[in-house]
């Protein structure tokens, strides 16, 4: 029996994509707002496509302020925009 993928949501874009191509941004339980590239860090998650298109529309929408419930620092849009200009795998 082949193995379920898990898939999840783009902030941007809204298109359902493997959990392995996204870009997690963590709100950790201390109210912290981090990248995680494993998946596996703890706390609220929201993910975007590593892709700057993706990402111009999660910030307009400030998707995912909403759906972390919490704004999100000018840094960790500038360390996104980093990770999908190095090319992000």
């Amino acid at each position: 029996m082949p193995k379920k993928i898990p898939m999840r949501q783009c902030t941007g874009c809204r298109e359902m994509k493997p959990k392995r191509e996204l870009i997690r941004v963590v709100k950790s339980p201390e109210n912290e707002i981090s990248l995680d590239f494993k998946g596996k860090a703890q706390g609220r998650g929201a993910y975007v496509c590593p892709n700057l298109e993706c990402l111009k529309k999660a910030r307009k929408s400030r998707a995912l302020e909403r759906s972390l419930d919490i704004s999100i620092p000018e840094e960790i849009y500038g360390q996104l925009e980093e990770q999908m200009e190095a090319g992000h795998e």
